[in-house]
């Protein structure tokens, strides 16, 4: 197959939640771009169809749907409306991430927060989308981690600013990257490939002691921008990483070199 046949998404259904978000919004431009036929979950609603639409000016073929992944309720609200309105889903694109806490010292009921939002709920819609996935004859799942499921915090780099490393981002990120390889092999029979991608920070105006010390740490000199996590969702989304299965990619600029 060309190469430019593998790299298209052209014909696929995808979900992606929290694509109206920071990282969200690369990403539900990017599988758009590719010619797929993108959802993005939210219960942000009102966010995600500002973001829809003004992607929908350029011709891309994006639709918002509303999902709130605590509920089991509305994710299966959500499958069937998918399954009614668009056929079935080929790719699922887990992103989308709550963050109750602020800091190390925040209250448990934080913590429970998180997890709620983060781990069961995750796992809710995972396990459903994935049968829907499973209904079509099979797809690709890709989990959206971060290198700070990889790696413990560098607290030097919040020294002087208001920002901080909390630990429940670390402990889901982690568990993540963990249920990823659980799932490429539990989904295999099924024909579902389930990966996952780990990206460091992307810039969004941080204050100015945390991006020169970031930048100073970085091979590459910078933080991720808009498009470096756009060619990764791609190949990870398309035929053209029919073989990988249970891998995840580190996207951090030499960071961790």
């Amino acid at each position: 197959m060309h190469v430019k046949n593998l790299l298209s998404l052209k014909g696929k259904v995808i979900l992606i939640t929290g694509g109206e978000g920071l990282y969200g919004s690369c990403q539900l431009e990017a599988l758009a771009e590719a010619e797929g036929k993108v959802i993005t979950a939210s219960p942000f609603l009102e966010n995600a169809q500002n973001v829809v639409n003004e992607m929908k000016k350029r011709g891309l073929d994006v639709h918002a749907k509303y999902v709130d992944q605590t509920d089991h309720n509305s994710i299966i609200k959500l499958k069937a409306e998918i399954k009614d309105e668009f056929g079935g889903l080929d790719v699922f694109v887990n992103n989308a991430v709550a963050r109750p806490m602020k800091k190390y010292r925040d209250p448990l009921e934080a913590f429970a927060e998180s997890m709620r939002i983060n781990a069961t709920g995750m796992f809710d819609i995972t396990r459903e989308i994935t049968d829907l996935i499973a209904e079509r004859g099979g797809g690709t799942v890709v989990n959206i981690a971060s290198m700070q499921g990889m790696f413990g915090a560098d607290f030097s780099l919040y020294e002087g600013t208001e920002m901080d490393s909390p630990p429940d981002y670390h402990f889901h990120k982690g568990g993540m990257i963990a249920l990823t390889k659980y799932l490429a092999r539990k989904l295999a029979p099924q024909k579902i490939r389930v990966n996952c991608i780990s990206p460091g920070g992307l810039f969004s105006n941080q204050p100015e002691p945390f991006l020169t010390r970031y930048k100073n740490k970085v091979p590459l000199g910078r933080m991720a921008d808009r498009d470096d996590i756009k060619g990764v969702i791609v190949f990870l989304a398309s035929d053209a990483s029919a073989y990988i299965n249970g891998e995840n990619i580190l996207m951090d600029g030499g960071l961790h070199a």
